[in-house]
């Protein structure tokens, strides 16, 4: 049983990791955060460094996950992988996506190129 949400998003992101895994993604960080925000999964696919927001809603009561990453959060997820960018020394050239794991119940969805910069 799930003491707390923040206990959940810990399960559902670890979810998330493997569902990432088994797409063939190559796992770098998990929940990278600083002062600008956080980012839940930082990735490689193939040619591109990837920064995968995971959105968990037990139903659609209150609307789909991707619904969540509204233009304020993705501005915070962009912002915040600048700062990954820049901290951990990485070329610009690298090609970068947002990518955004939504899961339902035990349905998930991963939308690459979920917004661009």
């Amino acid at each position: 049983m799930v003491k707390n949400k923040r206990e959940l998003g810990k399960q559902k992101e670890s979810l998330a990791c493997e569902l990432l895994k088994q797409n063939g993604y190559q796992i770098i960080e998990q929940n990278f955060s600083c002062r600008l925000g956080e980012i839940d999964i930082i990735a490689k696919d193939g040619k591109y460094l990837v920064f995968v927001e995971v959105k968990y809603r037990k139903n659609t009561e209150n609307g789909y996950g991707f619904e969540a990453v509204d233009a304020k959060k993705q501005s915070k997820i962009k912002n915040t992988s600048l700062y990954y960018l820049t901290t951990k020394k990485k070329s610009i050239d690298i090609p970068v996506r947002y990518d955004v794991i939504e899961i339902i119940d035990k349905v998930y969805r991963i939308q690459k190129d979920a917004f661009s910069f």
